[in-house]
């Protein structure tokens, strides 16, 4: 008998509380959430509505102050502060605003780098890395350094980064905060092609809502709770493109 796939996260009761006495916020208080393994979800919500805070918490960057949050069925409250590490590492991609690139490196090794800091051989994590700006349409980029390449350039080769690990979960935090117009609009379609082709598990929280639109569902957050989840209507929306033609 088949058996449902276990979900990519699963957040019960999630709370989250900083400060103590009459200073306390509490910035998530009791959130329900479930995405499932090639599931694209965007997360919007006015600031400080708690949508980094969440994000945060899925990334085990911090612990929560109550609820739970299982990835690909581990229990994080569980892990010790080697094991978390290692899922930070191995199994989560982030992909932040600001590029996070070494300027001394060229693209393919700024890719490599996750990989030989996990010890991976050099030349294996250097076949790796091209593999992975391969899926991302940049590999025609390799030797460039970041300097020499634009906004979207950049921001594909760190989402290559973030890929060369195979992760369980993409973790997207305003990935086109840094961009004009049309450079998000390429990194989003490429976004939603890593979905639709390679079934990447996808976590995005963004302010724009044309750019929440390309997910399969989007969770609405207010006062750390969340109020609403839609599904959009994505007709006409990008699929998969060729990758290599946008810049």
């Amino acid at each position: 008998m088949a058996t449902d796939p276990q979900p990519a996260i699963e957040v019960r009761g999630l709370v989250k509380r900083y400060g103590s006495g009459a200073t306390q916020v509490e910035a998530l208080r009791g959130v329900d959430l479930t995405v499932m393994p090639g599931e694209f979800v965007a997360v919007m919500g006015a600031s400080g509505s708690g949508k980094s805070t969440l994000l945060h918490q899925i990334a085990a960057l911090d612990l929560p102050s109550g609820g739970t949050i299982r990835l690909g069925g581990e229990l994080v409250s569980d892990l010790d502060d080697d094991r978390l590490t290692l899922l930070r590492r191995q199994r989560i991609g982030f992909v932040f605003q600001a590029f996070n690139l070494l300027d001394v490196l060229t693209a393919v090794e700024n890719v490599a780098l996750p990989l030989v800091i996990d010890g991976v051989n050099e030349k294996v994590a250097a076949q790796r890395a091209l593999e992975a700006m391969e899926l991302v349409g940049i590999a025609h980029r390799r030797a460039h350094r970041p300097t020499e390449l634009s906004g979207g350039e950049q921001q594909r080769v760190a989402i290559a980064r973030a890929l060369v690990t195979r992760p369980l979960l993409l973790l997207a935090d305003e990935p086109t905060g840094n961009l004009d117009s049309r450079h998000g609009e390429q990194v989003m379609n490429l976004l939603r092609t890593l979905v639709d082709r390679d079934k990447q598990t996808i976590f995005m929280v963004t302010h724009d809502a044309s750019h929440a639109a390309l997910a399969d569902r989007i969770v609405i957050l207010r006062d750390g709770v969340v109020v609403d989840e839609q599904i959009p209507s994505r007709a006409g929306a990008a699929g998969t493109h060729d990758l290599s033609q946008i810049g």
